[in-house]
Protein backbone atom coordinates (compact mmCIF):
# COMPACT_ATOMS: atom_id res chain seq x y z
CA UNK A 1 0.00 0.00 0.00
CA UNK A 2 1.12 3.53 -0.69
CA UNK A 3 2.67 5.89 2.16
CA UNK A 4 0.38 9.09 1.57
CA UNK A 5 3.73 10.70 3.65
CA UNK A 6 6.08 9.66 0.35
CA UNK A 7 4.07 12.38 -1.42
CA UNK A 8 5.73 15.09 0.63
CA UNK A 9 9.67 13.39 -0.89
CA UNK A 10 7.63 13.39 -3.89
CA UNK A 11 6.41 17.23 -4.31
CA UNK A 12 9.58 18.12 -2.63
CA UNK A 13 11.81 16.72 -5.43
CA UNK A 14 9.44 18.15 -8.55
CA UNK A 15 10.44 21.65 -6.62
CA UNK A 16 13.41 21.04 -5.94
CA UNK A 17 14.83 19.29 -8.93
CA UNK A 18 17.43 17.73 -6.99
CA UNK A 19 17.68 14.96 -3.86
CA UNK A 20 19.93 17.54 -2.18
CA UNK A 21 17.52 20.19 -2.59
CA UNK A 22 14.69 17.76 -1.76
CA UNK A 23 16.64 16.47 1.10
CA UNK A 24 17.49 20.05 2.48
CA UNK A 25 13.65 21.55 2.35
CA UNK A 26 12.59 17.71 4.11
CA UNK A 27 15.49 18.33 7.02
CA UNK A 28 16.67 14.74 5.72
CA UNK A 29 19.17 13.06 4.32
CA UNK A 30 19.34 12.60 0.78
CA UNK A 31 19.53 8.75 0.55
CA UNK A 32 16.06 8.74 3.01
CA UNK A 33 14.19 11.31 -0.03
CA UNK A 34 15.35 8.56 -2.98
CA UNK A 35 13.99 5.79 -1.12
CA UNK A 36 11.26 7.22 0.00
CA UNK A 37 10.41 7.85 -4.01
CA UNK A 38 11.61 4.22 -4.87
CA UNK A 39 9.44 3.06 -2.04
CA UNK A 40 6.12 5.39 -3.92
CA UNK A 41 7.14 3.95 -7.41
CA UNK A 42 7.29 0.59 -6.34
CA UNK A 43 3.78 1.19 -4.53
CA UNK A 44 1.97 2.90 -7.52
CA UNK A 45 3.38 0.54 -10.07
CA UNK A 46 4.78 3.63 -12.14
CA UNK A 47 8.35 5.50 -13.15
CA UNK A 48 7.73 8.96 -12.00
CA UNK A 49 11.66 10.56 -12.12
CA UNK A 50 14.13 9.59 -14.60
CA UNK A 51 17.41 9.57 -12.93
CA UNK A 52 20.06 11.59 -14.95
CA UNK A 53 23.01 12.83 -13.71
CA UNK A 54 22.63 16.89 -14.04
CA UNK A 55 19.31 15.56 -11.69
CA UNK A 56 15.64 14.00 -11.09
CA UNK A 57 13.42 14.63 -13.75
CA UNK A 58 9.73 13.96 -13.83
CA UNK A 59 8.52 11.39 -16.62
CA UNK A 60 5.49 11.90 -18.31
CA UNK A 61 3.64 9.62 -15.98
CA UNK A 62 5.51 11.55 -12.96
CA UNK A 63 4.19 14.75 -15.03
CA UNK A 64 0.24 14.02 -14.85
CA UNK A 65 0.31 13.28 -11.31
CA UNK A 66 1.63 16.49 -10.00
CA UNK A 67 -1.39 18.58 -9.56
CA UNK A 68 -3.60 15.46 -7.89
CA UNK A 69 -0.19 15.51 -5.53
CA UNK A 70 -0.74 18.98 -4.75
CA UNK A 71 -4.34 18.62 -3.96
CA UNK A 72 -4.21 16.21 -1.67
CA UNK A 73 -1.05 18.24 0.20
CA UNK A 74 -3.53 20.67 0.53
CA UNK A 75 -6.60 18.91 1.70
CA UNK A 76 -3.91 17.46 4.25
CA UNK A 77 -2.57 20.74 5.15
CA UNK A 78 -5.86 22.30 5.77
CA UNK A 79 -7.22 19.02 7.97
CA UNK A 80 -4.15 20.22 10.09
CA UNK A 81 -4.64 23.24 9.83
CA UNK A 82 -8.49 22.90 10.89
CA UNK A 83 -7.65 20.83 13.79
CA UNK A 84 -5.45 23.24 15.53
CA UNK A 85 -8.58 24.97 15.90
CA UNK A 86 -9.63 22.32 19.05
CA UNK A 87 -6.55 21.99 20.44
CA UNK A 88 -5.68 23.17 23.91
CA UNK A 89 -3.20 25.53 25.27
CA UNK A 90 -0.20 23.50 24.80
CA UNK A 91 2.38 22.11 22.14
CA UNK A 92 4.56 24.19 19.51
CA UNK A 93 4.25 27.76 17.77
CA UNK A 94 6.64 28.15 14.90
CA UNK A 95 7.81 31.93 14.51
CA UNK A 96 9.40 32.52 11.13
CA UNK A 97 11.13 35.99 11.23
CA UNK A 98 13.91 37.74 9.38
CA UNK A 99 17.54 36.49 10.62
CA UNK A 100 18.53 39.72 12.24
CA UNK A 101 14.99 40.60 13.80
CA UNK A 102 15.09 37.20 15.52
CA UNK A 103 18.50 37.85 17.11
CA UNK A 104 18.55 41.39 17.94
CA UNK A 105 14.58 41.84 19.02
CA UNK A 106 12.54 38.85 19.37
CA UNK A 107 15.44 36.64 20.97
CA UNK A 108 16.28 39.08 24.08
CA UNK A 109 12.18 39.83 24.59
CA UNK A 110 10.85 35.92 24.37
CA UNK A 111 11.11 35.42 28.12
CA UNK A 112 7.82 37.26 29.15
CA UNK A 113 6.58 35.03 26.55
CA UNK A 114 8.00 31.82 27.46
CA UNK A 115 7.21 31.81 31.17
CA UNK A 116 3.85 33.39 30.80
CA UNK A 117 2.85 30.43 28.69
CA UNK A 118 4.40 27.67 30.61
CA UNK A 119 2.46 25.17 28.52
CA UNK A 120 3.73 26.63 24.86
CA UNK A 121 7.24 25.67 22.97
CA UNK A 122 8.31 28.64 21.00
CA UNK A 123 10.38 27.66 17.97
CA UNK A 124 12.04 30.64 15.63
CA UNK A 125 13.11 30.17 12.79
CA UNK A 126 15.36 32.82 11.71
CA UNK A 127 14.74 33.12 7.52
CA UNK A 128 15.40 34.82 4.57
CA UNK A 129 12.66 33.39 2.81
CA UNK A 130 9.16 33.72 2.90
CA UNK A 131 7.47 30.45 4.41
CA UNK A 132 4.69 29.18 3.18
CA UNK A 133 2.17 29.48 6.42
CA UNK A 134 -0.69 26.87 4.10
CA UNK A 135 1.77 24.18 4.53
CA UNK A 136 2.39 24.91 8.35
CA UNK A 137 6.34 25.38 7.68
CA UNK A 138 5.57 27.95 10.29
CA UNK A 139 2.07 28.97 12.47
CA UNK A 140 3.06 32.71 12.90
CA UNK A 141 5.42 34.86 10.34
CA UNK A 142 7.03 38.15 10.62
CA UNK A 143 7.47 39.95 7.56
CA UNK A 144 8.76 43.17 5.63
CA UNK A 145 6.41 43.19 3.00
CA UNK A 146 2.97 42.94 2.85
CA UNK A 147 2.01 39.62 1.48
CA UNK A 148 -0.82 39.09 -1.31
CA UNK A 149 -1.69 35.54 -0.63
CA UNK A 150 -5.49 34.70 -0.27
CA UNK A 151 -6.43 32.92 2.85
CA UNK A 152 -4.08 34.92 5.33
CA UNK A 153 -4.44 37.45 8.03
CA UNK A 154 -2.66 40.07 8.38
CA UNK A 155 -1.75 42.96 10.71
CA UNK A 156 0.67 46.12 10.92
CA UNK A 157 3.06 45.59 14.18
CA UNK A 158 5.51 48.10 13.59
CA UNK A 159 7.60 50.52 11.88
CA UNK A 160 11.36 49.73 11.26
CA UNK A 161 13.48 52.65 10.52
CA UNK A 162 16.37 52.58 8.51
CA UNK A 163 19.59 55.16 8.73
CA UNK A 164 23.06 55.92 7.11
CA UNK A 165 25.96 53.92 9.66
CA UNK A 166 30.12 53.73 9.99
CA UNK A 167 32.75 53.52 12.74
CA UNK A 168 33.00 57.14 13.97
CA UNK A 169 36.98 56.42 12.87
CA UNK A 170 35.79 56.09 9.22
CA UNK A 171 33.71 59.42 9.91
CA UNK A 172 37.01 61.35 11.28
CA UNK A 173 39.12 60.64 8.29
CA UNK A 174 36.92 61.16 4.91
CA UNK A 175 34.58 63.59 4.11
CA UNK A 176 31.34 63.23 3.15
CA UNK A 177 32.34 63.76 -0.66
CA UNK A 178 34.97 60.92 -0.41
CA UNK A 179 32.76 58.28 1.36
CA UNK A 180 33.05 54.69 -0.23
CA UNK A 181 29.85 52.36 0.41
CA UNK A 182 28.87 48.84 1.60
CA UNK A 183 25.75 48.09 -0.37
CA UNK A 184 23.61 45.25 -0.75
CA UNK A 185 23.77 42.74 -3.68
CA UNK A 186 22.82 44.43 -6.79
CA UNK A 187 19.34 44.47 -8.35
CA UNK A 188 17.79 44.02 -5.07
CA UNK A 189 13.92 45.51 -4.96
CA UNK A 190 13.75 46.46 -1.31
CA UNK A 191 13.20 50.19 -0.85
CA UNK A 192 16.05 50.73 2.01
CA UNK A 193 18.88 48.58 -1.13
CA UNK A 194 17.06 50.92 -3.86
CA UNK A 195 17.56 54.17 -1.84
CA UNK A 196 21.51 53.56 -1.02
CA UNK A 197 21.90 52.45 -4.40
CA UNK A 198 20.43 55.79 -5.71
CA UNK A 199 22.04 57.91 -2.37
CA UNK A 200 25.77 56.42 -3.32
CA UNK A 201 25.44 57.34 -7.02
CA UNK A 202 28.92 57.07 -9.17
CA UNK A 203 31.20 56.69 -5.65
CA UNK A 204 33.08 53.64 -5.52
CA UNK A 205 31.54 50.52 -3.54
CA UNK A 206 34.01 48.65 -1.35
CA UNK A 207 32.01 45.81 -0.82
CA UNK A 208 28.43 44.02 -1.65
CA UNK A 209 26.76 41.34 0.69
CA UNK A 210 23.32 39.81 0.92
CA UNK A 211 23.46 39.52 4.78
CA UNK A 212 23.13 42.35 7.10
CA UNK A 213 25.17 40.97 9.76
CA UNK A 214 28.33 41.48 7.86
CA UNK A 215 27.90 44.95 6.53
CA UNK A 216 27.12 46.05 10.04
CA UNK A 217 30.61 44.24 11.36
CA UNK A 218 32.41 45.81 7.74
CA UNK A 219 30.88 48.88 8.79
CA UNK A 220 32.25 48.85 12.26
CA UNK A 221 35.43 47.55 11.27
CA UNK A 222 35.79 50.86 8.58
CA UNK A 223 35.41 49.27 5.80
CA UNK A 224 32.75 52.01 4.59
CA UNK A 225 29.31 53.51 4.92
CA UNK A 226 26.15 51.90 4.75
CA UNK A 227 22.42 51.63 5.27
CA UNK A 228 20.94 49.63 8.16
CA UNK A 229 18.46 49.04 10.33
CA UNK A 230 18.29 51.34 13.64
CA UNK A 231 17.67 48.26 16.16
CA UNK A 232 21.29 46.85 14.84
CA UNK A 233 23.16 49.92 16.24
CA UNK A 234 23.26 48.34 18.91
CA UNK A 235 25.80 45.39 17.70
CA UNK A 236 28.81 47.51 18.06
CA UNK A 237 30.01 50.81 19.89
CA UNK A 238 31.64 51.94 16.79
CA UNK A 239 28.72 52.27 14.64
CA UNK A 240 27.71 56.09 14.05
CA UNK A 241 24.19 57.09 12.98
CA UNK A 242 25.12 59.77 10.20
CA UNK A 243 21.74 60.92 10.03
CA UNK A 244 19.72 61.59 13.68
CA UNK A 245 16.79 63.71 12.79
CA UNK A 246 15.06 61.07 10.63
CA UNK A 247 15.03 57.69 9.36
CA UNK A 248 15.86 57.65 5.75
CA UNK A 249 13.43 55.14 5.00
CA UNK A 250 10.58 53.60 7.08
CA UNK A 251 9.43 50.02 6.42
CA UNK A 252 6.20 48.58 7.86
CA UNK A 253 6.55 45.19 9.79
CA UNK A 254 3.64 42.66 9.57
CA UNK A 255 2.23 39.48 11.43
CA UNK A 256 1.22 37.26 9.22
CA UNK A 257 -1.07 33.68 10.47
CA UNK A 258 -3.17 31.51 7.79
CA UNK A 259 -7.00 32.07 8.57
CA UNK A 260 -7.48 28.61 9.69
CA UNK A 261 -4.10 28.48 12.08
CA UNK A 262 -5.53 31.72 14.15
CA UNK A 263 -8.40 30.23 15.72
CA UNK A 264 -5.38 27.92 17.65
CA UNK A 265 -5.64 28.74 21.33
CA UNK A 266 -1.95 28.56 21.03
CA UNK A 267 -1.31 30.10 18.42
CA UNK A 268 -3.54 33.37 19.11
CA UNK A 269 -2.26 33.25 22.48
CA UNK A 270 1.47 33.81 21.14
CA UNK A 271 -0.03 36.17 18.78
CA UNK A 272 -1.48 38.71 20.80
CA UNK A 273 2.07 38.16 22.76
CA UNK A 274 4.04 39.09 19.96
CA UNK A 275 1.57 42.40 19.07
CA UNK A 276 2.03 43.27 22.70
CA UNK A 277 5.55 43.16 22.47
CA UNK A 278 5.90 45.45 19.21
CA UNK A 279 3.80 47.98 20.81
CA UNK A 280 5.83 48.32 23.72
CA UNK A 281 7.88 51.95 23.62
CA UNK A 282 11.12 50.50 24.38
CA UNK A 283 10.87 48.27 21.69
CA UNK A 284 9.36 51.42 19.24
CA UNK A 285 12.14 53.41 20.40
CA UNK A 286 14.74 50.74 19.16
CA UNK A 287 12.99 50.57 15.83
CA UNK A 288 13.32 54.00 15.47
Amino acid sequence: MMNWDDLRYFLALVDSGTLTGAARRLQVEHTTVARRIDALEVALGLRLFDRLVRGWQLTTEGRDLVAHAREVEERWFSFERKALQTGKMEGVVRISAPPTLSTFVLAPNLKKICTSLAGIELELQAERHHVSLGKREADIALRMTRPQTAGLVIKPLASVGYGLYASKSYLKKHAAGDWEFIAYEKNSPTPHHQWLENYLGQRKVNLRSNDQMVMAQCAAAGVGVTVLPHYLHQIHRDLYRIEQDASIVQRKLWLVMHDDVRRSPRVRAVADQLIELFANEAIQNLLN
